[in-house]
């Protein structure tokens, strides 16, 4: 198998196709793109459920968040410039410190790596969209309302302030008697839920819509990191709800979960955070290895090594994580024993850790690479990554941890995973996929200024911070004398800050100005192999005029000269998608999906009476309760289709019957022999959509594909 070699230019969109086929077509098309329409306007906004639409949200809002809390970032290394600063007071920097790392590990990295998977994986998978479109607004609505009441909180001057980990007892009502920590735990609590939704709905649509063809052994590899880390959110989240519904019942009812002098544990409250806690990092970074994944093999120009060795240890990666905990509770006299079990699991998990890096130099060592700026990103996460890794297995050692707990060597070891293990890999995601979510290429320029700025800045905040953490500064002290030698180090740590800014700034302008104005790019710049390449850019509503069959791990290397087969018999007059089995992808049955709606909205606004009041009263819960209760009964109100409202009788039943047995009989057909190919716009330079007559499908024992395709051109 060969790759079409990656085109160094912009080229411009393919030319439109014969009349006839147009005329034929785009019919068919007008209508699929009316079914599918999103409502315009300021009030149509609150409607939507599209799968792009709502993780376009999910990005910008948490890269939103993401602003904030660099900004935080920037004011707190202002302070700790120089010794004996006053530039802000205790408080304000506890408040500052908690929401930055509340903003970056709840409000940014997960929900961008969802906001990710949500808008990719039916393109990826060859689905028009997610299994329950609903559900996805609701999750969006419930993480936005959590993030807006958490800073409204930080301008009210009573923002959480007992860390992002808000360790008791000094969270409990004794030690912090204001509403700053109720407002952590409940806003906690309520961007889980968010994180639980969108959990079920990225496991529920890569189970069940994939294209005909794509058994999971054919999966991409980003589908399958984005399916891991779905299902670590499902059991590392409720441990997470459950402890911080406890503080909150404890500070609120007068509940003694927490209180040792009433027969309650402190150290209970870290086990259920750090439970969460530690497989929360891998959640981050296991997308990140996908995009990584992705990324490498299309500009290597060649299927990336060691495919199923990548995803057993992506599998591996997300079990493991759940057994590493105790590995911040070190200082907490724990029994030898058990600490040494932990750091045995601490150093096991470098191990697919390692196979996943090994396959990549594989890939780069065997492949043709093009030094695009995706691929820059992801040498700089390879650099960084590893440091940090390093770094890691240092602290998994518990005579080492213990001397080293709570100093800012711990702070850099976390920021150069965190940033090293997702952010640099997120920026490779960004550049890769922009051409695709705007039709438009980013600057190349300007994406490589960025880069650099970013590698400077991300070693010169953190690496001395080793050094810090090594001569004594110990975490969260909004100053520190003179006298203790510590001052230069932190100004250079502050320059490389700032420096930092400076790139993330470059590249919000450069992502700002080439949405705007860039060049066009075309439906596959890069000549990649996945099915979102086969779409327009940026994709139509319904993604995919007709669903493709897949053949290979490459669907668009593999295919034959003249296209990507499809299967047709799916109704353009309504929001009809494909069921496919969970092991082989084989159709199995169609699902009319709802349309826009505001329910999701108001059944938020239901669910929030209860989050948001408890703030000032318990009494607001079963308010909120029965006010969520009349929402779930509109949500799950039988829909009647067009069809049914506007029956006039027993005859236009049995039409009905009749056309949707016809389509029945045509999704099966298509699927047992008689499949149609309707290609997308031509990418340039060889990556391949679309069909021409006589295209003949060889059969697949994993498939079960065969027979010939009656091939058409659709514009």
């Amino acid at each position: 198998m060969t790759a079409p070699p990656m085109t160094t230019s912009v080229v411009p969109l393919p030319p439109a196709p014969p009349v006839s086929a147009a005329l034929v077509d785009a019919a068919e098309r007008q209508q699929l793109a009316e079914t599918w329409a999103s409502p315009g306007g300021f009030l149509g906004w609150f409607t939507h459920v599209n799968h792009r639409n709502i993780g376009r949200r999910y990005i910008i809002t948490a890269f939103a968040f993401f602003v904030l809390a660099g900004l935080e970032a920037l004011v707190m290394r202002t302070q700790l410039a120089g010794p004996d600063r006053t530039l802000i007071d205790p408080e304000t920097y506890r408040q500052l410190f908690t929401m930055h790392g509340v903003t970056m590990l709840f409000f940014f990295a997960v929900p961008v790596m969802e906001g990710a998977g949500i808008y990719l994986v039916p393109l990826m998978i060859g689905a028009r969209d997610m299994a329950f479109p609903r559900l996805n607004a609701f999750g969006y609505y419930v993480y936005l309302f959590a993030g807006v009441v958490l800073y409204g909180g930080l301008l009210l001057g009573i923002a959480p302030d007992g860390g992002w980990f808000n360790y008791v007892p000094l969270t409990l009502r004794e030690y912090s008697p204001g509403i700053n920590i109720d407002l952590w735990a409940t806003m906690v609590t309520f961007i889980e839920l968010a994180a639980l939704v969108a959990a079920v709905e990225l496991i529920a649509t890569i189970f069940k819509m994939r294209a005909p063809g794509m058994s999971l052994n054919r999966m991409p590899l980003f589908v399958w990191s984005v399916l891991v880390m779905a299902f670590m959110i499902l059991f590392a989240m409720p441990p997470l709800m459950v402890a911080s519904i406890e503080l909150a019942i404890d500070r609120t009812v007068g509940g003694q979960f927490f209180n040792a002098a009433a027969g309650g544990d402190a150290l209970l409250w870290q086990h259920l955070f750090w439970f969460f806690g530690h497989p929360e990092v891998y959640i981050i970074l296991v997308p990140a290895l996908g995009m990584v994944s992705q990324v490498v093999e299309t500009f290597t120009r060649r299927p990336v090594f060691g495919y199923t060795a990548l995803v057993l240890s992506l599998v591996a990666i997300g079990f493991a994580s759940f057994g590493l905990w105790v590995h911040h509770m070190f200082a907490t006299g724990l029994p030898e024993l058990g600490a040494s079990f932990f750091t045995a699991s601490s150093a096991l998990i470098a191990i697919p850790s390692g196979v996943q890096l090994f396959c990549w130099i594989a890939s780069l060592w065997e492949g043709r690479p093009e030094l695009r700026s995706p691929l820059l990103f992801v040498l700089g996460f390879l650099i960084t990554f590893v440091l940090g890794g390093i770094t890691g297995v240092m602290v998994a050692s518990v005579p080492f941890d213990i001397q080293a707990h709570d100093t800012y060597f711990v702070v850099a070891h976390l920021h150069y995973v965190l940033i090293g293990g997702s952010v640099f890999p997120l920026l490779a995601a960004a550049h890769y996929w922009f051409p695709k979510a705007t039709g438009r290429a980013m600057d190349e320029g300007t994406a490589r200024l960025s880069f650099w700025l970013i590698f400077a800045g991300v070693h010169g905040t953190f690496f001395v911070q080793h050094a810090l953490g090594l001569m004594g500064m110990p975490r969260r002290v909004h100053s520190y004398p003179a006298e203790m030698g510590w001052g230069t180090l932190n100004l250079v740590s502050t320059v490389g800050a700032f420096v930092l800014g400076t790139g993330f700034a470059v590249f919000g302008w450069n992502a700002w100005r080439s949405a705007r104005r860039g060049a066009a790019a075309g439906a596959d710049p890069w000549g990649a192999s996945t099915l979102e390449w086969a779409t327009a850019s940026p994709p139509e509503n319904f993604n995919f005029a007709h669903v493709p069959v897949v053949a290979s791990r490459q669907p668009l290397w593999d295919a034959p000269p003249d296209g990507v087969p499809v299967v047709v018999g799916l109704r353009s007059d309504r929001r009809e998608v494909l069921i496919t089995r969970t092991l082989d992808a084989a159709p199995d049955c169609k699902l009319v999906l709802p349309g826009p709606t505001a329910v999701p909205l108001f059944t938020t606004l239901a669910v929030s009476v209860s989050f948001f009041g408890v703030l000032f009263s318990p009494w607001w819960v079963p308010v909120g309760g029965v006010l969520t209760y009349a929402m779930l009964v509109v949500w799950n109100w039988p829909r009647q289709t067009h069809e049914t409202e506007d029956s006039d009788g027993p005859d236009h039943h049995a039409a009905r019957r009749e056309r949707e047995a016809g389509a029945d009989d045509r999704v099966a057909a298509g699927w047992a022999g008689e499949q149609h190919t309707a290609p997308e716009p031509e990418p340039p330079d060889g990556a391949r959509v679309g069909a021409a007559a006589g295209a003949h499908l060889q059969a697949d024992a994993g498939t079960g594909v065969s027979g010939s395709a009656d091939a058409r051109r659709v514009p």
